[in-house]
């Protein structure tokens, strides 16, 4: 056997210029898809519809004509007081509920991820499990609860002379409030718990041999190293509360009117699609958009100066 015939070619590598470009290509591909088909079109079309009016003749006769005008929709929402109170019925909901709610649910991480706490599966597991209830059922069951007639609670004290009118106009609000923060506490729990999880152990324990109390050591060292899970249960909550529907939907008909076919902004957008006002519909539901995207972006460059400084 010869000498060259011995050497044997080099193994090529193989050529991988441009394959992981195409490969997350693919992977971002479905995403993508979706996020186009199911959120930029429609809020495009959103936009676009907002853009025209409907135009009926004197007699009502014949069909209503779409006529382009861009800015009729958009100053009769801003005209409109019964959008204008939803609007502000929304943000006072979100400035009391959201922080009560991310509060219980962080209070509530704290003390499962304590190292004197017991039985932490069985915790989680019961303060998630409302989380599992669909929000319409949840509203349904509440109901029940709130009803002058059935509610167990003004039964139980209706002997001291106590009736609590859940659903009254003052109250109704924060009936609604009352759900969503039952719905939700556990949801953001379970985000905080799990940052909770993160945190190096051995950060934990310098600080217990310096003598940090379990309380300082919650204040000091484990709230600020959850901040991005706070942050992140804020914006959830910010836009879950302009999306409120399924609750003062569901409360709507045993409310005895307090609540209105306006009682939240998206509430109103269905009433003006109800009423075949199509266009408006879509103005207020862009505005609600706009406000949204204000609120988080104002949020996260309050929350970032704050982490910078």
């Amino acid at each position: 056997m010869s000498v060259v015939s011995q050497i044997r070619p080099p193994l090529r590598k193989p050529r991988t210029k441009g394959r992981p470009a195409h490969t997350a290509a693919m992977l971002v591909a479905p995403f993508a898809v979706f996020f186009v088909a199911m959120y930029l079109a429609p809020l495009g079309f959103a936009i676009y519809r907002s853009l025209f009016v409907l135009k009926r003749d004197g007699l009502g006769l014949s069909a209503p004509t779409m006529v382009f005008d861009p800015f009729t929709n958009y100053l009769k929402a801003f005209s409109d007081p019964v959008f204008i109170e939803s609007l502000g019925r929304v943000l006072l909901f979100g400035v009391v509920q959201v922080p009560v709610m991310l509060g219980l649910a962080t209070a509530l991480a704290l003390l499962i991820d304590s190292r004197s706490a017991r039985a932490k599966g069985f915790f989680r597991l019961t303060s998630f499990l409302p989380y599992a209830v669909p929000g319409v059922i949840a509203a349904l069951m509440w109901s029940f609860l709130y009803s002058g007639s059935s509610s167990p609670i003004n039964a139980l004290l209706e002997p001291l002379g106590v009736v609590i009118p859940f659903l009254s106009e003052d109250m109704v609000l924060w009936s609604v409030a009352n759900i969503v923060t039952w719905g939700w506490t556990g949801y953001n729990m379970i985000i905080i718990y799990s940052a909770l999880q993160s945190i190096p152990g051995e950060i934990l324990e310098a600080a217990k041999i310096d003598g940090a109390s379990a309380w300082k050591i919650a204040w000091n060292i484990k709230i600020p190293m959850v901040r991005p899970a706070l942050i992140l249960t804020t914006v959830f909550s910010i836009i879950g509360t302009a999306q409120l529907y399924n609750e003062p939907k569901v409360l709507q008909s045993v409310s005895g009117g307090s609540i209105d076919s306006a009682f939240t902004p998206i509430m109103a957008a269905q009433a003006a699609t109800a009423a075949q006002n199509y266009p408006y519909a879509a103005a207020t539901s862009v505005i609600l958009a706009v406000l949204v995207g204000i609120l988080s972006i104002t949020f996260f460059k309050i929350t970032n100066r704050g982490s910078d400084s």
